[in-house]
C-alpha cells in the first residue's frame, strides 16, 4: 500500500502556483460568466466536481478535482483552487490545495467558519489503485478504502494546513463507500446551533449478514451529516439515513439553512425505486436528526440522475435555490430553481444553456448576485467548468 500523500508529512503547505495558464479564463468587470477551469490545461486531462464558497473578504474560491489521467473517479486526482477577487470574473493561478500523489483526494466541501473566517475544508480519499464498485463489494483494506479528511484555509484562502485525518470520528466500521458533499458546506448562522459546522455526506452500508447482495447495490448508499460545534477541530456524525431498502437511496447530498432555522437537506436518488431522482427533508436540530425519511421531491422530477445544489441567499425574502440539469434524462440544460416555501415545491427559474451540464455549486455574491460554478460543455459535459454570475432579480 502507499503511504499516504507526502503532503501530509509537513506541517503546512503553501499553495503553489502549477502554470502561467491562470488568465486563460478572465472576463471584464461586470463580467456574465467565466471560466476558471479547462480540461487539458494545467497538468490535469479533466476538471470535475465543483464547489465554491466566498471568504469574509470578498474573494470567490473555486475548488474542483484535477484528474490527471482522464475522466474517470479514480486514480491520480488532487483538489485544486483558483481563487478571484473580482466576483468571479476573472481568476489566479491554479494551485493545489491536497495532491493525490498518485491516490484519489476530492470531493471537496468548504464551509467559512463564522467565528473565526479560516475556510474550513473537507475530502474524501482512497488509493489510486481501487475503484467504488471495489470499496462498496469490501475487496480493499481500510487503508485503500474512503477516509475523510479536513484542512484549514487562512490568509483569504492562501494558505491551507496539510489534511488531517478524521475518519475514525465520522466514519461507521460497517460502511464501505463514503463522500463528503461534494459542493460547499454550511456553517449554521441562527438559532439555537448557530456556528456549528454541517457537513452533508453519502456512505454505504455493508450488506447484512446472510444478504446475497454484495453491497454494490444502490439500495447500500444513504445520506448522512458531519457536525463540528468548535470550528471543525472536532467533529461528530450527525443524522445518518439508513433504511437500505430499496425505495429512496439518498445519495451525494446538499443543504441549506432555512430563515425558520431548520436545516434543508437535498440529495440524488441513486436509482431508487420511487418515481424521482431527487429527494429532500429537514432537520430542526442542527443537522442531528431528520425531522422525517427522505422522500422524493416531486417539483424536481426534470433533473437527471446527477449531484445538485441548494443556497438560501440573504435576505428575508429570498427565495430557497436548487441548482441542476434539467433534462430527467440525460446531463444537460443547466438550470436553477427557486422556492417559496422552505422547499415544499420548486418552480424553474432559469435555464443558463441548452448545452451538456452536470454538477454544480451556488454561491451567494452580495444581496444582488448569485454565483453558480459548473461542469459544461459544447460536445461533452466536462469540458470545462464555468462560473456564471446571476442577477438576483432573474431568479
Amino acid at each position: 500500500m502507499r503511504l499516504l500523500s507526502r503532503t501530509l508529512l509537513v506541517t503546512s503547505v503553501l499553495l503553489t502556483p502549477l502554470t502561467a495558464q491562470a488568465a486563460t479564463a478572465s472576463a471584464a468587470p461586470g463580467c456574465t460568466s467565466s471560466v476558471p477551469y479547462v480540461s487539458g490545461e494545467g497538468g490535469y486531462a479533466t476538471y470535475r466536481i465543483p464547489a465554491t464558497v466566498v471568504t469574509p473578504r470578498g474573494t470567490v474560491l473555486a475548488f474542483a478535482e484535477g484528474r490527471r489521467g482522464g475522466a474517470g473517479d479514480s486514480g491520480d486526482i488532487d483538489v485544486v483552487l483558483r481563487r478571484s477577487a473580482d466576483g468571479g470574473c476573472s481568476w489566479g493561478p491554479l494551485t493545489v490545495v491536497a495532491a493525490g500523489d498518485g491516490d484519489t483526494r476530492g470531493n471537496p466541501a468548504p464551509v467559512v467558519d463564522p467565528r473565526s473566517g479560516d475556510v474550513v475544508l473537507l475530502t474524501s480519499y482512497n488509493s489510486g489503485d481501487v475503484t467504488e464498485a471495489q470499496i462498496m463489494r469490501g475487496e480493499v483494506t481500510p487503508e485503500q478504502s474512503r477516509r475523510v479528511f479536513v484542512q484549514r484555509g487562512r490568509d483569504d484562502g492562501r494558505r491551507f494546513t496539510a489534511p488531517r485525518e478524521i475518519t475514525a470520528q465520522v466514519k461507521h466500521p460497517s460502511w464501505r463507500w463514503y463522500a463528503t458533499g461534494p459542493g460547499h458546506a454550511l456553517a449554521l448562522t441562527r438559532g439555537p446551533y448557530a456556528g456549528r459546522l454541517v457537513v452533508p455526506a453519502n456512505h454505504s452500508a455493508s450488506p447484512p449478514p446472510g444478504s446475497p447482495d454484495t453491497g454494490r447495490e444502490p439500495r447500500h448508499y444513504g445520506a448522512h451529516a458531519l457536525l463540528s460545534d468548535d470550528g471543525g477541530r472536532t467533529w461528530r456524525p450527525g443524522f445518518v439515513d439508513d433504511s437500505y431498502d430499496g425505495t429512496d437511496n439518498a445519495n451525494e447530498s446538499t443543504a441549506a439553512q432555512l430563515p425558520d432555522g431548520d436545516v434543508y437537506f437535498s440529495a440524488r436518488d441513486q436509482h431508487g425505486t420511487s418515481v424521482g431522482h431527487r429527494l429532500d427533508t429537514r432537520s430542526s436540530d442542527g443537522g442531528a436528526s431528520l425531522d422525517r425519511p427522505y422522500a422524493v421531491q416531486p417539483t424536481l422530477n426534470d433533473v437527471p440522475v446527477v449531484q445538485g445544489s441548494v443556497l438560501q441567499p440573504p435576505g428575508r425574502h429570498a427565495p430557497l435555490l436548487f441548482s441542476g440539469p434539467s433534462d430527467p434524462t440525460a446531463r444537460r440544460a443547466m438550470a436553477v430553481w427557486r422556492s417559496t416555501d422552505g422547499g415544499a415545491t420548486f418552480t424553474r427559474a432559469l435555464t443558463l444553456s441548452q448545452q451538456p451540464a452536470a454538477y454544480s455549486d451556488l454561491v451567494p455574491l452580495g444581496r444582488g448576485t448569485v454565483g453558480i460554478l459548473y461542469e459544461t460543455g459544447v460536445r461533452g459535459t466536462y469540458e470545462t467548468i464555468e462560473f456564471r454570475r446571476i442577477p438576483a432579480g432573474e431568479l
